[in-house]
């Protein structure tokens, strides 16, 4: 598709200051990406590396004296795989819950007043929890009276009412052209129909973007995990993740698992479990950043 400049025949010519800018712009964000990036290649690379050599200090941004026995260990650590599956049932409980709560919440309180006219109470109270809390302890106490304790949905029931993303897709929704809707209910479409048929499909940039951030709520949250479970083989894959990295148990490991860290060692072991903990969201982004672009209803309304 040509520019519009190539369509008029015309071609704008950048001033001196405008270079500058562009060249200064693309170093700045190429500086920031890689800050973002060399400490996951250096965790990477540790993991890929023998134990002397991480130990001395020789693994940079490639690994040294290759080996992979820190991932086949950390595959068959059954904590690894359960706090590993435990994670995954919540990102999936918890994606369906989040985004089921915030589309049905988001559609009606994108309406305006005259449609729904309750909407703006409605609004205020969704806005009063975002900015104000009940407490880490009353909560605590409602999920111990609700018998939600060590249980999957004490991980994802506290949280099944993002306002930050409810109040993202309704801004989505508010701009979607109010003439569509129009045009189904003429149709003879209801409410429900206009949801699934209308907007949600105009709204495919912002549902990836709040599926995204879903995703990566859910899978790198660590903190629930540790107050709400009582016992550690309960706790999701951050939760686990951050025991053994602070306050490793090597006592309780067995002889053969203890001969085993010897040779891979703890730092090469822990590089191995980070990255796999990381992996999942680098392998999601890829599918979702591509709607981030995108146009939310370019084309829908002919002027």
């Amino acid at each position: 598709m040509k520019s519009i400049d190539e369509m008029s025949g015309t071609h704008i010519k950048l001033s001196f200051g405008r270079k500058v800018f562009l060249i200064a712009d693309y170093l700045f964000l190429t500086v920031a990406a890689l800050l973002c990036l060399l400490p996951l290649i250096n965790v990477l690379a540790v993991s890929l590396s023998s134990s002397n050599a991480a130990a001395a200090g020789y693994v940079k941004l490639w690994p040294v004296e290759f080996t992979v026995s820190s991932y086949k260990y950390a595959l068959t650590k059954p904590q690894f795989i359960q706090a590993f599956l435990i994670s995954v049932k919540r990102v999936a409980l918890g994606y369906v819950i989040n985004m089921t709560v915030i589309i049905l919440t988001a559609y009606p309180l994108s309406k305006e007043k005259n449609s729904f006219h309750a909407r703006g109470i409605y609004a205020w109270i969704f806005i009063v929890t975002m900015m104000f809390s009940g407490g880490l302890i009353p909560t605590y106490m409602t999920i111990r009276y609700l018998g939600m304790l060590d249980t999957i949905w004490a991980l994802v029931l506290p949280g099944a009412v993002p306002i930050f993303n409810v109040v993202l897709m309704m801004n989505f929704f508010r701009s979607i052209p109010h003439e569509i809707e129009e045009a189904a209910f003429i149709d003879g479409a209801g409410h429900l129909k206009t949801l699934l048929q209308i907007y949600l499909p105009l709204s495919l940039p912002s549902l990836a973007t709040v599926s995204l951030f879903v995703i990566v709520n859910h899978w790198n949250s660590w903190f629930d995990g540790i107050i709400y479970m009582n016992h550690t083989y309960n706790y999701p894959l951050q939760s686990y993740m951050r025991t053994i990295i602070i306050n490793p148990d090597i006592q309780s490991m067995t002889s053969s698992e203890q001969l085993v860290m010897k040779e891979i060692s703890e730092r090469t072991f822990k590089a191995a479990q980070i990255f796999l903990g990381a992996l999942p969201i680098l392998c999601v982004y890829p599918f979702l950043q591509k709607y981030f672009m995108s146009g939310l209803t370019m084309g829908s309304v002919k002027g």
